[in-house]
């Protein structure tokens, strides 16, 4: 944690766990009421890196960035913001190497190249760049996989015509979620604390709604695509859905939530496995032959099959999607650290 030189603001790197290789996790610019809060939310998001390297079976470990900005502030000037990210920038220099940041919420690949000015150890750079550019579509295509695998489960077709989905939140993943499945043919209900996304919700012939209605919509789905915390006590007794599949980090308050969700007969795909296709893709992107669309696809998509063996063992072994999902996880962690040349 560092106190920047340029802007004032404080940058935080949490390195949860480099067993399967160096931490990969985005860079959140997010207003926090104090540095305890900041802290706490990369070692959280840094935790659920981890596992969701693991599972997906990347070379890969667990981090998380964040800048800090004071309680209110969303927006910074163009001066200031550069300035954040090139402090940023330092604090992710100094790791060498054993973290490498992207984009998270309030970051984008143009910050990325900004970033890049002051450590090398940057991913998800522009296409001009030579990065792959934005994910958001990546983390679309796989949340999009996860609900059609839920579907396949639950109601035994993983065909979308007919299907009524819930998105709430409709930010760079969750927009690309709502078309897609728009496209599909699915029923949408859609909401945002943005106002202005109502555009998108008319273009797509969705019901807006505000984000309390969204969560407790009577739908087949509910997709989580804003903030983290959204399944607590108080929410999950409210849900009238058969299936909770989003791109949200952290959608549980705490793990003893996934029991709940099951007691109530909601499937939940857990939210580390469906939302990882935009670190899959950067993991193209890390490999030495350079980076191929074509491959990122198939390794996003492969998601399903992922998902489809967490379902079957939590099945097997009577347990919730979330244990299924950390048991493979840990399995995968352990492995690694076995075959780890000693030090």
């Amino acid at each position: 944690m560092r106190r920047g030189r340029r802007s004032g603001l404080f940058s935080i790197v949490a390195v949860h766990s480099t067993v399967r290789g160096p931490a990969l996790g985005g860079c959140r610019m997010w207003p926090y009421q104090d540095s305890r809060a900041g802290v706490r939310d990369a070692l959280r998001l840094s935790r659920a890196m981890t596992f969701k390297s693991a599972v997906a079976g990347l070379p890969l470990g667990g981090g998380k960035g964040v800048i800090m900005l004071r309680p209110g502030e969303r927006a910074l000037p163009p001066e200031r913001r550069r300035a954040a990210l090139l402090d940023f920038g330092e604090t992710v220099d100094v790791l060498g190497g054993r973290y490498i940041t992207a984009e998270d919420v309030g970051t984008s690949s143009a910050d990325m190249t900004v970033i890049a000015e002051a450590t090398p150890h940057v991913s998800g750079l522009a296409l001009d760049r030579g990065g792959s550019g934005d994910p958001g579509g990546w983390t679309a295509l796989g949340v999009e996989t996860a609900v059609r695998v839920a579907c396949e489960r639950v109601f035994g077709a993983e065909d979308l015509a007919g299907r009524t989905v819930s998105i709430v939140g409709l930010g760079q993943v969750g927009g690309r979620l709502a078309r897609t499945l728009a496209q599909a043919g699915a029923g949408l209900t859609v909401s945002d604390v943005d106002p202005d996304k109502r555009a998108l919700a008319s273009e797509l012939g969705a019901t807006w709604t505000d984000p309390w209605t969204a969560l407790t919509a009577e739908v087949d789905v509910v997709s989580p695509c804003a903030l983290g915390s959204v399944l607590d006590h108080e929410t999950v007794p409210e849900l009238r859905c058969r299936i909770v599949a989003g791109a949200a980090n952290n959608q549980l308050a705490d793990d003893s939530i996934a029991e709940l969700l099951a007691s109530r007969e909601i499937l939940w795909a857990p939210d580390f496995v469906a939302n990882a296709g935009g670190i899959i893709n950067i993991s193209v992107e890390l490999e030495p032959e350079g980076y191929s669309p074509d491959r990122a696809e198939t390794r996003v998509r492969a998601i399903g099959d992922t998902l489809r063996t967490i379902f079957d063992n939590a099945t097997a072994g009577d347990l919730t999607p979330l244990t299924a999902a950390l048991e493979l996880a840990r399995r995968r962690l352990a492995e690694a650290d076995v075959a780890a040349p000693a030090t």
